[in-house]
């Protein structure tokens, strides 16, 4: 990956041009709502806008190559835990959230630097052993402290924030060091939000019957099974991203990004309203957090990944 391999490549250069169409696609829709048939589209608006930020800034840093990439996605996770930290309480702890900090940054590295044992660019084996040193980090700490009341609940904090956002979402980062990156990559940030607005749509349109009422209220079975189906069919319509796919691979795809995709935002909206909270931050006019917005690649990303890497390597 490098600006010279973006530019040279079909897959980044027809996303590019996908992206921007769909850009100005949403951009009329808008308009002609708002001017033209007269609806209050200030949610909209402000959704929309925050695209307008957060698809350029991605892009620019996939352009850029695959140090860039892998730097801007750990500064994601460091900045979506930080958003978890202070939801739950775990940031009053700071030798606890710091050995967390440490550990994300840890995974970013491993992912940066070359295997010592191939010579290939991410050190996999470390990368899998990440989550060995961390949570024995993690655990050694009311050992250092000699204090065992109340460690039970930030041990348990600090290791899901860890797994949860620094190492199942650092795959992304990882996937910067596929010989597909481009399409890996692209397709992987594209498919779940096309997922999450079929999702939505579908629920809106055909949503009855509530999936999961207790952890997030407006999902509908109708939306769920919806978003799978769209998410079912995007392997083949966007097939140019990984063209070496067969059927059962596509299949796979389609099924990791429909249902993970889901998964990730379930299980996100089960912390949310655990802790008592609708949005994990307000970074992002119209989306919330970061964590609001990357969930649905926590369940993806490594399902994605392993998947690839059992079947074709990353090489």
């Amino acid at each position: 990956m490098s600006p010279t391999a973006a530019l040279e490549s079909d897959v980044f250069l027809i996303y590019m041009a996908l992206l921007a169409g769909l850009l100005a696609l949403a951009g009329a829709t808008i308009a002609g709502l708002k001017w033209g048939l007269k609806r209050d589209v200030g949610h909209a608006v402000r959704s929309y806008l925050g695209w307008l930020i957060m698809i350029p800034l991605v892009a620019g840093c996939i352009f850029l190559g695959r140090v860039p990439t892998i730097v801007f996605f750990t500064l994601l996770a460091v900045f979506a835990f930080k958003e978890y930290a202070r939801a739950t309480g775990l940031y009053r702890d700071w030798l606890m959230t710091g050995v967390v900090y440490v550990g994300i940054m840890a995974v970013g590295v491993v992912c940066l630097v070359y295997d010592p044992n191939l010579d290939v660019p991410g050190w996999y084996g470390m990368f899998m052993a990440l989550p060995v040193y961390v949570i024995a980090a993690i655990l050694l700490i009311p050992i250092l402290r000699n204090k065992a009341e109340g460690q039970l609940q930030a041990i348990g904090l600090a290791a899901t924030g860890f797994l949860y956002i620094g190492w199942m979402f650092g795959h992304v980062c990882f996937l910067a060091n596929a010989k597909h990156a481009y399409g890996y990559l692209l397709y992987l940030l594209v498919a779940v939000e096309i997922n999450d607005v079929a999702a939505f749509t579908c629920g809106k349109l055909f949503g009855r019957r509530k999936f999961r009422s207790e952890i997030s209220p407006n999902k509908t079975w109708g939306g769920a099974i919806g978003g799978l189906a769209v998410s079912m069919v995007l392997p083949w319509l966007l097939h140019f991203s990984f063209p070496h796919f067969g059927a059962l691979e596509c299949l796979l795809t389609g099924l990791i990004v429909g249902v993970g995709g889901q998964l990730g935002d379930l299980s996100m909206s089960v912390i949310k309203r655990d802790v008592g909270v609708k949005d994990m931050g307000a970074l992002i006019r119209g989306h919330g957090g970061i964590l609001d917005r990357i969930d649905s690649l926590i369940y993806s990303a490594p399902l994605l990944f392993h998947m690839i890497r059992y079947i074709h390597d990353l090489g």
